[in-house]
């Protein structure tokens, strides 16, 4: 009889731990493999600059590439791998001829001068974001990958091709602006 009991409270003990790390295990990896940043960064108008790059061919845009804290810092001390917590954004607009200083330009020079002072224009192509987080995002070499497109996170197809694109540069920590100094 009583090794009957103890059967049955051994069996009771194991069926509860079992019930109790399923869910468990199940939300583990229910979280285990986001790849998109979902929120756009707080105050990334605000981060210093990086660097600026001009985009020809289908992208057509003029950027800045801005960094929080951790990623200037990372930058300025050539570190690699970028810390956890290091965020590196994206904003790009039309490269666009400006004919009022163009005119300017003409006139101080003495000479009609054509399509030689470009500005930024109208924004395009979104605002985009590298967050690092080297457990997170394991998955995709530490970096989390997000656009935003007046506000709104981009589709995921659109986003898929972020991680395939990055890998190219794989020794750069999967970043491609190097710092301006």
């Amino acid at each position: 009889m009583k090794r009957i009991i103890f059967f049955l409270l051994a069996a009771t003990i194991l069926a509860g731990g079992v019930a109790f790390t399923a869910p468990a295990s199940r939300h583990a990896a229910k979280e285990a493999a986001p790849i998109f940043v979902t929120k756009i960064p707080p105050g990334y108008r605000d981060w210093r600059l990086i660097s600026v790059a001009r985009e020809e061919g289908s992208l057509d845009d003029i950027r800045a590439i801005l960094g929080n804290d951790e990623a200037i810092n990372a930058y300025r001390e050539s570190k690699l791998p970028f810390p956890d917590g290091a965020i590196i954004a994206r904003i790009a607009w039309s490269y666009d001829a400006s004919e009022e200083n163009n005119k300017v330009f003409g006139s101080i020079l003495g000479r009609p001068v054509a399509r030689q002072s470009f500005v930024a224009g109208l924004p395009k192509n979104g605002v985009q974001f590298m967050v690092k987080d080297s457990k997170k995002y394991a998955s995709t070499g530490g970096w989390g990958f997000a656009q935003f497109d007046d506000g709104k996170p981009a589709n995921e197809k659109a986003l898929n091709t972020c991680f395939a694109c990055h890998q190219a540069i794989k020794d750069r920590d999967l970043v491609f602006t190097r710092y301006a100094h």
